[in-house]
């Protein structure tokens, strides 16, 4: 048997993390204990991906549009607006 020591990407610890069931893109999600956030390690969409919002923050404020954000992203208009809209 293998194990697989996940670290939280939150607060980066390894023994509090803990399976918390399946995604609904069937990928295993974990449970920080430390911080109670959970998180998955495969994302089915790419807009969930870490360091994504991060790319569309960098986007507009670099004047692009909002169409060409998410064309260049690769993700939906929609999740550019939830973004930008969190962050203002």
């Amino acid at each position: 048997m293998v194990t697989i020591n996940v670290k939280c990407r939150f607060c980066q610890q390894t023994s509090a993390v803990s399976k918390y069931g399946v995604g609904h893109g069937g990928h295993q999600r974990y449970r920080c204990k430390q911080c109670c956030r959970t998180f998955q390690l495969e994302y089915t969409y790419i807009a969930c991906k870490p360091g994504i919002k991060e790319h569309i923050i960098e986007l507009a404020m670099n004047n692009a549009g909002i169409r060409n954000s998410a064309r260049m992203l690769h993700i939906s208009v929609n999740a550019v607006v939830r973004t930008l809209k969190t962050y203002t």
